[in-house]
């Protein structure tokens, strides 16, 4: 079975991808959250993040010719802003990061 015939990958892809369109959404009033809400929105962020991870690592450890293009594809897109998919996740981490670190000084 190719890669993307998969239930299972295509149910993660649809998931993923509401997910962050739905956290991004919220995103945009995150300063208008409340202390808890702030951290909860971290949360969720931080868990997209890991989900996000395990999926690209299916792509790269997968043999299907059509995720190896993806990832390839997605290394392109990336490195024409100087990124790699390790560093912008990386970024993402350290933005999470200076957000909590915001949040601990509203204490």
């Amino acid at each position: 079975m190719a890669f993307f015939e998969s239930e299972i990958v295509q149910d993660e892809a649809k998931r993923l991808f509401s997910d962050y369109q739905n956290l991004m959404q919220l995103g945009g009033e995150y300063g208008k959250f409340d202390r808890e809400g702030k951290k909860l929105y971290i949360e969720r962020m931080e868990e997209m993040m890991g989900r996000y991870r395990i999926f690209m690592k299916r792509f790269e450890l997968s043999e299907d010719f059509q995720a190896k293009l993806t990832v390839e594809q997605l290394r392109t897109q990336l490195g024409q802003f100087g990124l790699t998919p390790e560093t912008m996740f990386e970024q993402m981490q350290r933005t999470l990061e200076r957000m909590k670190d915001e949040l601990q000084k509203q204490v």
